[in-house]
């Protein structure tokens, strides 16, 4: 118990880096029982013990969600909480930083390659964060993974924000990105249509409505691969009101992203330009959709691959009963988190090839 009380007093004072990996060593045990001593009131009897360590803490801090009233503070707070748990980052051969020239105003973003003298596939990654936080920083290790594991290259990319820009200049922004790609294919030595959308949470949005609003184009992706997407702002699934209390994302969360990215900008909220679940699903490019267990969005998700096969389109689906929404984000200091993303990044791969 002496060794508990000092693991948590360093985890509550220090932040998740150096004590997330201290507890992330413990046995499975030792974790349930910290989370007790720390008085998580929510029972998930099914989630990653490490995980429910991390929420029962962050509760015991008192901190709820991520997104709040303060915009500029969920961003700082975001952005510090993830440069928190960085431990040594991902050796990937080339990362460099570079401003993509788009019609809809220049952007920035992070190109990554684990092999610069060979041709590889692209995808263009667009982080989460609810539209409103998060940036090429707060995904970088992700990315870094993603490269190394997928044998792929990643650009990485930092669309505009809400409340400040609304979904169709984001979406926009986001479709630019993929054509310049596209335009520029030669430049970065991709092979022959192998370009792919990617992004977890709001960026797996992103990456489905791009996949629509692109199907005719000829740089529309030849893959999509969605982490955990929010695809359906109208309806409200069971796991909605089974997770939407005392993990990553929050219903709370939901209704401050639903108030910055949809309602101030009087879209409706089964528009396609925000709810792809409700947009035309024919001849999409193949889509590896992975969700997590204990998150608000699973059900949402889990239908989309669904509605997504009755429409004649190639999936893969995979979902992480024992996670939690954001679990890409925690691999510096989970090596569960670690070996699903690494295990998600190989399978995406061989299910891009079998199907292009």
């Amino acid at each position: 118990m002496v060794a508990f009380n000092r693991n948590l007093q360093e985890f509550l004072e220090k932040g998740q880096g150096p004590a997330g990996r201290t507890l992330d060593r413990l046995p499975k045990f030792a974790q349930e029982s910290l989370v007790k001593v720390l008085g998580y009131p929510y029972e998930y009897p099914q989630l990653d013990s490490f995980t429910k360590c991390l929420m029962a803490a962050q509760l015991k801090q008192g901190k709820v969600g991520f997104i709040g009233a303060d915009v500029e503070r969920s961003r700082r707070q975001f952005e510090a909480q993830m440069q928190s748990i960085i431990n040594k980052p991902t050796q990937v051969q080339l990362v460099e930083d570079i401003r993509l020239p788009l019609q809809s105003g220049s952007i920035y973003a992070r190109h990554y390659h684990p092999a610069p003298s060979k041709k590889l596939p692209m995808i263009v990654f667009y982080h989460g964060g609810g539209f409103v936080v998060g940036s090429v920083d707060t995904h970088d290790e992700v990315c870094r993974l993603i490269a190394t594991h997928a044998k792929v290259q990643v650009l990485s990319i930092e669309y505009p924000l809400a409340p400040e820009v609304g979904p169709r200049d984001i979406i926009q922004s986001c479709e630019d990105a993929l054509a310049w790609v596209y335009q520029n294919r030669r430049h970065f030595k991709i092979l022959k249509n192998r370009i792919a959308v990617a992004g977890d949470s709001a960026g797996g949005n992103i990456s489905a409505v791009v996949a629509q609003r692109t199907v005719n184009a000829v740089y529309a992706p030849s893959a999509q691969f969605l982490i955990y997407p929010a695809v359906d702002f109208k309806s409200r699934h069971p796991s909605f009101y089974a997770y939407k209390d005392g993990l990553v994302l929050t219903g709370t969360d939901v209704d401050y992203v639903t108030d910055y990215y949809v309602t101030r900008y009087n879209v409706a909220l089964d528009d396609t330009i925000i709810s792809p679940t409700n947009g035309s699903l024919k001849k999409l490019a193949p889509a590896f959709l992975i969700t997590a267990g204990h998150d608000v969005l699973h059900d949402e998700g889990k239908i989309y691959a669904h509605k997504l096969r009755q429409n004649g389109v190639k999936v893969h689906y995979h979902d992480f009963e024992d996670q939690t929404h954001g679990f890409i984000n925690l691999t510096p200091v989970s090596k569960k988190a670690k070996k699903y993303v690494i295990e998600m990044s190989k399978e995406f791969r061989k299910f891009w090839d079998k199907n292009s």
